[in-house]
């Protein structure tokens, strides 16, 4: 059987292109290896865009989602600056006439929230089979699953799996920063005000996301340097994350769930193959700094979609229809990588003849409208 699309992954990504085509009356299937009902084993943050909500308004999931008791925290506000020099950067909502600039929300609670709007949509969703194996032919993608499962075939395979490993002619780079993140949940003696900050300091970048009652942290540091936080008493962490973030923020009281994980810049060199594409952690894995790499992928699986609306049924998945999808997603996508991994690069070291132009770059974002507004447009919608 030749189905018109295959869909590997049902995470965030995959399930937001199989909801932007569930009503493009398409032999659609998705393939997920969780068993049905299950979300993931722990919970996660994620920063979400104000481009990002819009997505998920008009696929119809965002009432729902927002409603949920401590799902979603509005940003109001973006604070960056640098430990052990001068230059600060304020975003705000209100200079763009938006709610938010963004969102952390529980990615359990997200997840949950994509699986039930698939439910409502029938969409088929084959749950607890493995993809091994994707490739294609001129004719269509074949996507081999463990189990002793029949290879699928389809006119087009979407891989969203968060890997994207075992698609074929798609070849990856990595780029290992030889950084980890320790990340945490943290309490200050005042309500957090949903303001979002982002700290550069010799370690690496340090981040504080509003989330419900307290912050969710970010803390980049080398891997010895993780390895010895994670074992420091609470009151010795807390006076330590005190001093890399004094003076732009103080008073951190308690914090719970501390963890680590390595960061690395992973990415795939194309991001289309024969019959098959790529997307969101499949196609580029980025830095968390600054946010970017949810949101680029949530809008790899939206413009797929479109493509995949647009195109005739006999042109889906051909080399033409691919290539001009890959061409429109190109300034996005490497604007989201050189963007993240520049700030790593730029200010995520201790060189004392960049700390002046750092601060004054800094300084000059906050200082000139237009630049600002551009700047924090690029952060919320993308660039095309």
């Amino acid at each position: 059987m030749l189905h018109d699309l295959v869909i590997v992954g049902a995470g965030p990504v995959g399930a937001t292109l199989a909801l932007a085509v569930s009503n493009a009356d398409l032999d659609v299937v998705v393939l997920d290896a969780r068993a049905k009902g299950e979300t993931t084993r722990g919970d996660r943050t994620l920063a979400l865009s104000h481009g990002a909500r819009l997505i998920f308004e008009r696929l119809g999931v965002w009432g729902a989602f927002a409603a949920m008791p401590g799902a979603v925290t509005p940003i109001t506000a973006i604070d960056i600056s640098q430990a052990g020099g001068f230059g600060i950067t304020r975003l705000y909502a209100r200079e763009n006439d938006l709610p938010a600039l963004g969102y952390v929300v529980s990615y359990r609670a997200l997840q949950a929230a994509l699986d039930a709007a698939l439910a409502r949509a029938g969409v088929r969703v084959r749950y607890g089979i493995a993809a091994t194996a994707v490739g294609g032919t001129p004719a269509y993608a074949s996507v081999e699953c463990g189990g002793g499962e029949q290879p699928i075939l389809a006119r087009l395979a979407a891989v969203a799996d968060g890997t994207g490993a075992a698609v074929a002619g798609v070849p990856r780079q990595r780029h290992d920063y030889e950084q980890v993140a320790v990340v945490a949940k943290v309490w200050r003696d005042v309500p957090q005000d949903g303001v979002a900050y982002e700290r550069f300091t010799p370690d690496g970048p340090l981040a504080l996301l509003p989330e419900g009652d307290h912050y969710g942290l970010v803390w980049t540091a080398t891997p010895e340097r993780a390895e010895a936080l994670l074992a420091l008493p609470d009151a010795v962490f807390l006076a330590q994350l005190d001093r890399h973030f004094a003076p732009r923020v103080r008073g951190f009281a308690r914090l719970e769930a501390r963890r680590t994980f390595p960061l690395a810049l992973e990415y795939a060199t194309a991001t289309v193959g024969t019959r098959c594409a790529v997307l969101g952690n499949a196609a580029q894995t980025l830095h968390p700094v600054a946010g970017q790499g949810f949101n680029v992928g949530l809008r790899d699986a939206f413009e797929l979609a479109q493509a995949i609306i647009d195109a005739p049924r006999d042109a889906l998945g051909t080399a033409p229809m691919l290539q001009r999808h890959a061409r429109g997603r190109r300034a996005d996508r490497w604007t989201g990588i050189a963007l993240t991994h520049g700030l790593v690069k730029i200010f995520g070291n201790d060189v004392g003849f960049v700390r002046w132009p750092r601060g004054l770059a800094l300084t000059l974002l906050d200082a000139i409208p237009p630049a600002k507004r551009a700047f924090t447009r690029a952060m919320l919608f993308g660039m095309r």
